[in-house]
């Protein structure tokens, strides 16, 4: 019987790096991505949050095998992110995607045991990102010109935003077929492709009327071939959630407010604003689209000046 070579065998054991191997990194990093894209059908945000934390995770390894790896070598990993000042928040995630890849690599028989299960995710941060004013809000949302040509959208974009608490993405992928002015909500679909109903204020509806029957998004719909999408770019695309952290920040920056805010500050506002004016944690949760109360209770110790007003108006020796 004719004997198979066995170079190919000392090759994967020995070599630092095989670029074209079953062992490559890209080639397992590109595996894993599409098992979450098709077997697990995850969120395209999910997904894209996975190759980026694996993209970097892959630069730091560069030669080295995924097989030959311990914890050790993704303790020093995690302690480059903390040095360079990463959040703690964003370090758990990294070990969330760390502790999910070798576990595919697991089933995959790549490795044996998963070096990523003794990971400590660690303690998120516990603190509720910068909010707005009332006073700060009505600035940011009174500052794009309604006359100009993309004023209107911007405007409608602002007041959509703290209206629904909604992210970027969910009001990047809002449909014409999802806004009921009439009616006074909006139905967005959130992390997981959850959907929930979101009430709409008066000066949303307002500006949302504005800008969806004015002439202005008609003329940017016929040249995307009647787009669907409510919020469009000046040549009928939808906007996606980093141009509206763009001019998110625009404004910002004009109304004379923190100029390093984002859609997500004014969620947090929505949010911190409805706590702070007694409505119920349960309703705010359903509006937020959080799975877990406890996110939503971060945002009950945000208001101290109301808490102590309410103590000392009721309390025996306040």
């Amino acid at each position: 019987m004719e004997r198979r070579p066995r170079t190919r065998r000392i090759l994967l054991a020995d070599a630092p790096a095989a670029p074209a191997g079953p062992h490559s990194t890209a080639l397992l990093v590109g595996r894993f991505l599409d098992s979450i894209r098709h077997e697990r059908a995850l969120a395209e945000n999910t997904q894209a949050a996975y190759r980026r934390d694996l993209t970097h995770f892959a630069d730091w390894l560069g030669g080295r095998r995924l097989d030959r790896l311990d914890v050790r070598n993704l303790g020093d990993y995690l302690g480059t992110l903390a040095a360079r000042g990463l959040a703690r928040a964003s370090i758990a995630r990294q070990v969330a995607t760390l502790r999910t890849f070798f576990a595919f690599l697991q089933v995959e028989g790549v490795i044996a045991e998963s070096p990523a299960e003794l990971l400590s995710p660690g303690r998120r941060d516990d603190f509720i990102p910068g909010t707005l004013s009332a006073e700060q809000v009505d600035r940011l949302l009174a500052g794009p010109d309604a006359t100009s040509a993309m004023g209107m959208r911007d405007r409608a974009l602002l007041e959509l935003l703290y209206a629904t608490g909604c992210r970027a993405s969910e009001v990047s992928a809002l449909r014409l077929s999802d806004v009921h002015l009439a009616e006074a909500f909006c139905t967005c679909r959130g992390k997981g492709g959850k959907e929930r109903v979101v009430p709409l204020g008066r000066r949303a509806i307002v500006a949302l009327r504005a800008w969806i029957d004015g002439p202005r998004r008609d003329a940017a719909a016929r040249a995307a071939g009647l787009s669907a999408w409510v919020l469009l770019s000046s040549r009928g695309n939808r906007l996606s959630r980093m141009r509206i952290w763009e001019i998110v920040r625009l404004h910002a920056d004009t109304a004379g407010v923190p100029s390093d805010i984002g859609p997500h500050t004014l969620r947090h506002s929505f949010a911190t604003h409805l706590v702070a004016g007694g409505v119920d944690l349960r309703h705010v949760q359903e509006m937020l689209g959080h799975s877990s109360i406890a996110t939503t209770q971060r945002y009950t110790h945000v208001d101290a000046s109301r808490l102590k007003g309410i103590h000392g108006t009721f309390h025996p020796r306040g």
